[in-house]
């Protein structure tokens, strides 16, 4: 029973990183309807900032926080440069951007950095402790305390904050909004700053886990996107709980399913995204699409 326990925390921790790259996928949909498919690729980028800095003798907390804010203006260009042109536009039109911006970024890396493996500094040792009796990490526990962190800091933005409220109001209904002021793009744009920002935070976090390469964030990004279709792709508690969920299911299946193991881990979240749509193809949390007739 504790061994299944602490599988659980450790499903957790590993859904806690989902659950952040879940989150800025919602964010971006949220302002403005678009799936962003090149959101692995921002956040990798991002990474390999963070990375370089260190290299350059920078430490890793001062050098993260200047990636997150590096993260933040460069999704604000992106969307000023690339996305605006084209939104409001045939909804395969802003597929084949996105996937285009995740060909150029990934390009962009491997010409910058190559294509080999590097290791990335751990923000915390990664020595056990006991919670509630329970065997784990510093890095879990800082997982989901940094998860927690971010949409409690989100919430408040969004929710008790005039640009927050303004930035809802431009992705409901920007017509509306122009007429009472609001400047649309500029909200736009922080909404894509945001959610690069969140991206950012989602790398740093994963790579120390795994090896720092131009294809980090390709499986990340899968379980992302079960965890946005799982909890709902207009709701940011639901990016969280799918997260969460997306995990434990993983660590479980990995640890107790012997045809599964560690190899066909990928195959749990292909199996809850394909079950959500047939079922329930809003998410759990989201809302359904409503039509008048």
């Amino acid at each position: 029973m504790e061994r299944f326990l602490e599988t659980i925390i450790d499903g957790i921790a590993v859904g806690s990183i989902y659950g952040a790259l879940a989150l800025a996928l919602v964010l971006i949909y949220r302002s403005t309807g678009i799936v962003n498919f090149a959101q692995g690729e921002m956040a990798m980028f991002a990474t390999f900032i963070a990375w370089a800095l260190t290299e350059a003798g920078i430490p890793i907390g001062l050098a993260v926080l200047i990636t997150i804010a590096f993260a933040l203006v460069a999704g604000m260009i992106i969307e000023r440069v690339l996305i605006r042109p084209v939104e409001g536009g045939q909804e395969l039109t802003l597929v084949v951007v996105t996937l285009g911006l995740f060909i150029f970024i990934n390009g962009m890396a491997t010409w910058i950095w190559g294509p080999q493996n590097r290791g990335f500094p751990r923000l915390l040792p990664n020595d056990r402790i006991s919670v509630l009796g329970l065997d784990t990490t510093w890095e879990a526990v800082l997982l989901v305390v940094v998860l927690l962190g971010v949409a409690g800091v989100l919430f408040l933005i969004f929710n008790k904050t005039k640009i927050g409220l303004a930035m809802r109001a431009a992705a409901a209904n920007p017509d509306a909004s122009r007429i009472v002021g609001v400047p649309v793009g500029r909200m736009l744009m922080l909404g894509w700053g945001l959610a690069a920002a969140v991206g950012a935070i989602a790398g740093v976090l994963i790579a120390p886990r795994l090896f720092l390469d131009v294809n980090l964030m390709g499986a990340v990004m899968i379980y992302a996107f079960a965890s946005a279709t799982l909890g709902g792709f207009d709701s940011a508690f639901g990016a969280i709980v799918g997260g969460w969920i997306i995990g434990i299911a993983e660590a479980i299946a990995g640890g107790y399913i012997d045809f599964i193991g560690q190899d066909l881990k990928i195959l749990v979240p292909l199996i809850i995204i394909l079950t959500v749509l047939l079922v329930r193809p809003q998410g759990l949390f989201g809302s359904p699409a409503v039509a008048r007739v």
